[in-house]
């Protein structure tokens, strides 16, 4: 199908032949339809087939009718792109916004916007919080939506698509899926239209690598030249070739260890003078979005000068956007990846390397890998526009295991996904918000609310309605909802729990703190050992030398903790020790400790100490507003808290790091000058305040502006 056949406004045309594209792939055409005649869609197709364009085109044609659209993602990184890509079609005079924030407020300013797009959670969130313009959706994107599957995202994707269709029943759903087994099973779910291909505008070569040759799937084989080790020889290969290469192992430490070795590899054999210069250049790039050095940034930048970068959880928001725009700019040679990356960033590459089909599970030990998920890695393979087709190559050892992985991953199908909304977490966080939210009333009510689920969709009822009573006993036990006879009703607890967006059984064990600190001499490390303990905080794991330490800490501790104590030979006492080990790190943390020493003290990354700094400050926000319903006189201590915690600061510097573009560092720049309050800004000279390291004219005007209308 012609792009100009369409039944489209003609802006819409125009812009995506701007794009270059005149002709839609075979999957496009059939389902744009469907999607077009505002029926419910189901595309089920490989990475790099076109679904986001199909989607944006139904989203453009709904909001040219007057309504609005949500794009739901699973991952912020996602929205981010996303909301890059839909800013395009601003010039049709169209707005477009992104919300992944704050999950305590309805952001009215939404209410302006023509296209929203948020996370599963931040989505989930602005219906609890009742938002008007959500009334107002006319179109529904589930993006990446086989992650249903996921236990930790899965069930919150799930209810907020059963609570938009409730919301409004005439509301049109377009769900992009990878190629599942039952991606008809979703669409009958769903009531769409079901369009599953297995077409690609890139053809894909699969294979094993062994004894320095790549054995396809379509019985061809490819020599490779001996450059060192199989991880060399394939990279090498890859690059002199003038293509890109991902490699996909399964620990953080792998991703970085493989990446320094292939970038010293490429230094040595493959890049040229010019090429050096450039990796230069962008290594400087790299070191400059970190505020302080750390010695991961350290690594990074080391392997960004030979051409490579690795991509994992440990690195900051800025450090993997920048490696990803690079590598999309076809600046970067190689990126060594966790397998996050795979999940859903358009990041095409001429050959994919999968290493390891197997991962360390701390329940189980070594498990193996789902196929889906090494077919979502392999599908990374070929850029449009640059590579006649992408291969995908996974590593064997020996003859025995090639076999098994021809057979198990290449030419095997990947697994139906299931719903896990029945995990227990899952369950009582989204019945409480049903009926915190007057969504559900009484017993009747809820059922029939989960019988619209996927969940149910897939399971016996009966098995349910045990699940179910077993949740309710819990809330109501825990005093977060009452029930009379069979209607419910939430407690102010219940639902001030439920707009705080946080597990139900968190909020619990914040309120018991919270009782126990009217008898209990509390301190920063108590609270934060509270907070670190719940399940939203994930906690760091104990290391060996962790033993030379921690105990102490806990002996000094001992009086101020605010949960009862469980004994030192238990499985409980080493979760304890974990959730004191992570309140510890955010001590060091606002003691403004340099972020170097605490990525060095506890084994952890930059990114990991931002995760837990973001999710420890919402657990701080959501136990002082637990406290302030109760009129707990804790509250007192949390509301500096909160602050400390989001930017990693002594009490003393307060007033200063809330203002706007200081932070951190910069507060104790001022302090440490004299200027220790909003007050002394307005009292010191222009000249002398623009002249302190990292401030400058167009701050310290702000700082100025900022200060009068503070007094």
């Amino acid at each position: 199908m012609k792009v100009n056949e369409l039944d489209i406004d003609e802006r819409i045309i125009k812009i995506i032949h701007e794009k270059g594209i005149q002709e839609f792939y075979p999957p496009q055409a059939e389902a744009l339809e469907h999607v077009l005649q505002g029926k419910n869609t189901v595309l089920a197709i490989p990475t790099a087939s076109g679904k986001s364009l199909v989607a944006y085109i139904g989203i453009l044609k709904k909001v040219l009718e007057g309504k609005k659209a949500l794009y739901i993602v699973p991952l912020r990184a996602l929205a981010s792109e996303k909301y890059d890509e839909l800013k395009e079609f601003e010039s049709l005079g169209l707005k477009v916004g992104k919300t992944v924030g704050d999950f305590d407020a309805p952001d009215p300013e939404l209410q302006k916007l023509d296209i929203i797009v948020a996370t599963s959670e931040r989505a989930d969130s602005l219906m609890r919080h009742r938002s008007d313009w959500m009334y107002e959706i006319g179109v529904v994107v589930a993006d990446e939506v086989h992650l249903i599957n996921d236990a930790s995202r899965g069930p919150t994707m799930e209810i907020t698509l059963v609570r938009l269709k409730e919301l409004n029943p005439d509301i049109q759903f377009i769900a992009l899926s990878a190629t599942i087994k039952n991606s008809i099973e979703l669409a009958d779910w769903l009531e769409a239209k079901h369009v599953k291909s297995d077409w690609r505008p890139v053809a894909l070569k699969e294979g094993v690598f062994l004894d320095d040759t790549i054995h396809f799937t379509d019985s061809t084989e490819m020599a490779i030249e001996k450059n060192g080790d199989e991880m060399s020889s394939l990279v090498c290969d890859t690059v002199k070739d003038g293509g890109q290469i991902i490699v996909f192992v399964n620990t953080r430490k792998s991703s970085e260890s493989v990446a320094e070795k292939i970038a010293m590899t490429l230094q040595k054999k493959v890049l040229d003078k010019d090429e050096l210069a450039s990796m230069s250049e962008l290594a400087e790039k790299v070191e400059l979005t970190e505020e302080e050095p750390t010695s991961v940034g350290v690594r990074l930048v080391k392997c960004v000068q030979g051409g490579s970068a690795f991509h994992n959880a440990g690195l900051t928001d800025g450090q993997r956007r920048l490696i990803e725009k690079s590598f999309r700019e076809r600046l970067l040679k190689c990126i060594v990846a966790t397998p996050t990356l795979a999940a859903g960033i358009n990041l095409p590459a001429r050959r994919v390397v999968v290493r390891d089909t197997t991962r360390f599970d701390s329940n189980f030990g070594n498990v193996r890998i789902p196929v889906l998920e090494i077919k979502q890695m392999c599908g990374r393979a070929g850029r449009p526009q640059f590579d006649p087709y992408g291969e995908a190559v996974l590593l064997a050892k020996n003859r025995g295991a090639m076999v098994r992985l021809m057979e198990d991953y290449l030419l095997g199908e990947p697994e139906a996904i299931r719903s896990k909304l029945g995990s227990e977490p899952a369950l009582r966080s989204h019945i409480l918000a049903a009926i915190a939210t007057d969504y559900v009333k009484n017993h009747e009510g809820l059922m029939a609310f989960i019988d619209k689920s996927f969940f149910a969709h897939q399971m016996d009822i009966w098995t349910i309605e045990g699940m179910i009573e077993n949740m309710l006993n819990f809330l109501e036990e825990s005093g977060l909802i009452t029930i009379d006879h069979e209607d419910f009703k939430a407690t102010m607890f219940g639902k001030r729990t439920s707009d705080l967006y946080i597990d139900p059984l968190s909020a619990v064990m914040m309120k018991d703190a919270i009782d126990r600190s009217e008898t209990v001499i509390t301190n920063d490390m108590g609270l934060l050992q509270v907070c670190c303990s719940t399940p939203d905080v994930y906690p760091l794991y104990l290391r060996k030398n962790d033993y030379d330490w921690i105990p102490a800490l806990y002996m000094e501790n001992k009086s101020a903790f605010l949960q009862d104590l469980p004994d030192d030979s238990t499985e409980e006492f080493e979760m304890f020790l974990s959730s004191l080990k992570t309140a510890s790190l955010l001590m060091q943390w606002m003691s403004e400790a340099p972020e170097n020493e605490i990525v060095e003290k506890f084994g952890v990354g930059p990114g990991d100490v931002r995760s837990r700094v973001e999710s420890a400050e919402w657990m701080l926000y959501s136990m002082r507003e637990l406290a302030r319903l109760f009129g707990s006189p804790v509250t007192g201590m949390l509301n500096p808290l909160v602050t400390r915690v989001r930017y990693g600061i002594k009490e003393e510097l307060l007033p200063l790091a809330s203002l706007k573009n200081v932070g951190r560092k910069r507060s104790r720049t001022l302090f440490n000058a004299g200027i220790t309050s909003v007050g002394k800004i307005l009292e010191v000279d222009f000249r002398d305040l623009d002249s302190l390291p990292g401030i400058g004219p167009q701050l310290a005007a702000s700082l100025k502006d900022q200060a009068r209308k503070l007094a």
